[in-house]
């Protein structure tokens, strides 16, 4: 297993800690690769995120976004008290994963089919964000009058 080390890069840039620490998180998260999943891009502005979690009800998943992280765990409840595996090839061991969105990323939904689970993602940029188109005025326009002044 190949690890990075960061920091020289703390050494030498001021201002950029929270993109080391991405890059830290990134490669910590990438060395777990349970369980399976994909990022896909559905549109210009929307993603899904699908997580393989065969065996695992909707009660035992939960999805929290807080501060552009968005954390997936799996809590499998102990039910093998009866059970007796001559062997034993689900993993079924509890999970958590962690996805860094960008800046206006939503999650929009959520949902739980033939063992993987779908997350909708979408960016929604603030209406003060989005490009908007200036009008020009064309032909010679007077300038307002002061308060004060007569027209001539």
């Amino acid at each position: 297993m190949r690890t990075v080390d960061f920091s020289p890069l703390y050494r030498s840039v001021v201002g950029f800690d929270r993109l080391a620490a991405l890059l830290e998180t990134a490669t910590a998260d990438a060395a777990s690769g349970y369980p399976p999943y994909n990022i896909e891009r559905t549109d210009e502005n929307a993603y899904r995120i699908e997580i393989a979690v065969a065996g695992f009800r909707p009660d035992e998943l939960n999805i929290e976004v807080k501060e552009n992280l968005l954390t997936v765990q799996g809590r499998k409840t102990a039910n093998d008290d009866q059970r007796r595996f001559l062997h034993r090839g689900l993993a079924e061991r509890d999970f958590e994963r962690r996805f860094q969105l960008a800046d206006y990323v939503v999650v929009t939904e959520a949902k739980l089919s033939d063992g993987l689970l779908s997350i909708a993602l979408k960016r929604e940029l603030p209406e003060a964000l989005k490009p908007r188109r200036i009008e020009i005025a064309t032909g010679v326009e007077t300038a307002p009058l002061i308060e004060g002044e007569k027209a001539a």
